[in-house]
Order: structure tokens, then sequence, then C-alpha cells
């Protein structure tokens, strides 16, 4: 375990025996229903991440918006979601509800660092663990680049992604924007690679944490850039903006772009990387899709329901494509919808 790993701990202790284990005692709460550690790792992400949000990101879109927005009413939804999605810590609660299965991968569910498997065996990256947190990082989101990919092109899967893509005022909010059954699915297939790769519970909060700020940042209304070298590296609210951007009947295909969480590196070596396009309009051309705007948390998530069984009960909602929903949510191919080569 590294400097940083341990600190985070030492933390979640001292946050664990402060803080949850009262919580838990006053609520009457059996401590093997809920951790007090599992509760203080949940109860950090959270403080440290709407922190980081409401204290550096959201001034920083009234300072370089790269949207003027005449009021900001469409994000307050988007807030929600994020305390919802913070205080729940989804994916660390499927990683370590997920853990025991460690032994029927050769390791020990309780051994966390020292099980039989995982990257950590590996000699060189066991000897240098801030190079090995880089190396999970990179297959996490290499794994998120291609998870991101299918969520477009499987119409049932877009029919719960394309929640987070109806907001037209996209901001530093917009990430946790999601439907909830979605991010069980998403949030499973990462706890399922922390397990292969052998992540230990503590280190897979820290990748969590930082994948949840960088994907906050990215999305943040602001016009900002890291110049012409830098911009091929780390994604920035510039490049993943593009990839929210509205379909245009002109330019079919040229929103399908910019699927990479962190490092631009897989869009540019599949073929996705979209540079030097001035920022469009938010948001999806699709009717139905696009009414999500006007509903409450509550609706939007019933509605991305009703799309998601529209599709996944019918064969069209199987087929790769790019698709809107007709009557009874019946996913229709985009007659203007082509692959990326179709971009001029």
């Amino acid at each position: 375990m590294f400097e940083v790993s341990e600190q985070w701990l030492h933390l979640v202790d001292r946050t664990s025996d402060g803080i949850a284990s009262p919580l838990l005692s006053l609520l009457h709460v059996p401590t093997d229903t809920i951790s007090p550690h599992e509760l203080a790792t949940s109860l950090l992400i959270a403080v440290i991440q709407t922190g980081v949000i409401a204290l550096v990101f959201r001034p920083l879109e009234s300072w370089l918006p790269a949207e003027r927005w005449t009021d900001r009413h469409l994000t307050r939804v988007d807030r929600r979601y994020t305390l919802l999605m913070v205080l729940g810590v989804l994916p660390l609660t499927i990683f370590l509800a997920m853990t025991p299965l460690r032994g029927l991968l050769g390791g020990d569910a309780g051994a966390g660092s020292d099980a039989r498997i995982g990257l950590h065996t590996i000699p060189f990256l066991a000897q240098h663990p801030y190079l090995l947190f880089l190396v999970y990082y990179l297959v996490f989101d290499f794994v998120y680049y291609w998870m991101h990919r299918v969520q477009h092109a499987i119409p049932w899967w877009w029919a719960l992604h394309s929640l987070h893509h109806s907001q037209r005022q996209v901001s530093c909010w917009t990430n946790d924007r999601e439907c909830f059954l979605g991010g069980v699915l998403e949030a499973s297939i990462l706890a399922c690679v922390g397990l292969v790769l052998g992540v230990d519970p503590s280190e897979f909060a820290l990748l969590i944490l930082v994948g949840e700020l960088i994907q906050n940042f990215s999305h943040a209304n602001v016009r900002i850039g890291f110049g012409k070298w830098l911009n091929t590296v780390f994604v920035g609210p510039a490049f993943h903006r593009l990839h929210h951007m509205r379909a245009e009947p002109d330019r079919p295909g040229l929103h399908n772009c910019n699927f990479a969480q962190a490092f631009p590196v897989w869009d540019i070596l599949f073929g996705t990387a979209l540079y030097g396009e001035r920022a469009r309009a938010t948001g999806v051309a699709d009717p139905e899709v696009d009414a999500d705007n006007e509903c409450s948390l509550i609706k939007q998530q019933w509605t991305a329901l009703r799309r998601f069984w529209g599709a996944i009960r019918r064969r069209a909602g199987w087929i790769p494509g790019e698709v809107s929903f007709g009557e009874g949510h019946m996913p229709m191919p985009e007659p203007l919808a082509t692959s990326r080569n179709g971009r001029t």
C-alpha cells in the first residue's frame, strides 16, 4: 500500500470511529448490515467530490463559461443526481459486495493487496506502487472507453444512457445524471474489472474518486483547454463537450466522438477523436429523449426505464446503430446516422 493510500486509510479510520460508528449506533443499524468503514468511505468521497465541484468547478463556470445561459434551471436536477450518487457511492458499494468473488478467481477475499491474483503480483509493479495505480487507472479508462462506445451503439443501453445526453445545459453537475439501472450495470462492470486486477478496496475508492472528479471537470461549462499537445494527453471540457453536442443534419455522425473518460489516446487510436471544432449546443435531436429536460428526477428515471423496456424486448433493441424512439418506445434507426467515416 503506497503512502497516499495509507493516508486515505487513516482518514477513513478516523471518520469511521468519530462519525460513522456513532451514527450507526444512533440509528440502531447493525454493523453487519452496514460497515462503519464502508460508510466512512462513502461520506468522505461525498464531501470531497461535492466540495471540489461547488468550490472549484462551479465558480469556473461563472468566470469562463463555454455557453452563456440566461438561467441555469435545467442544471438543478443534475445537482440532485450528484448528491444522490456521491452519498450512495454506487461503484464502491458494488465492489465491496462483490469482493467475496475474489476467491472464485484464485484469490483470498480477505487478503486485500496480498491476494494471489492481480497486477500487484508482478514484481516490478509491486515495487512501484504509484506506477501500479496509474496502470490500474489506464485499464479502467480503456474499459470505460469501450463500455461507453457500447452504450451509444446498442439501442437498449442507449435507452438508459440517453438520459445523460438529454441535458441541454451540460455543467459540472451533469456527470451523475443517469438512469440508476444503467449506473448499476456500469458500476458492476468496473467492479468486476477491479476484482480481476486485484485492486484493494481502498485503492478502488481512490480510483473512483479520481475518475468522478475528472468527469465532473470534463462536463463543466467552461472554455478551458490544455493546449495543442496536452489536449491529446488529457480529456478536458472542450474535448468532452463535443461528445455532448446535438446531432447536425448537415454533418451526420459528427457527434459520435470523444468517448474517453480521462485519456484521449483511446479515441486517437480507435479513430473517434475530434479536435478543432467550435463548441456546439448540447443535447439530443430525438424529441422523446429531449423531453427529459421538462421532467423531475423521478419521472426521468421512469421514462428512461420505459425506453429501456421498449428496446430490450424487441429485436431492434439489440441491433447496433444510432436510434431514436418512436411509438411504444420502439427504437428506430436514424436515417441520417452514419459511421464517423461519413463526417465531412
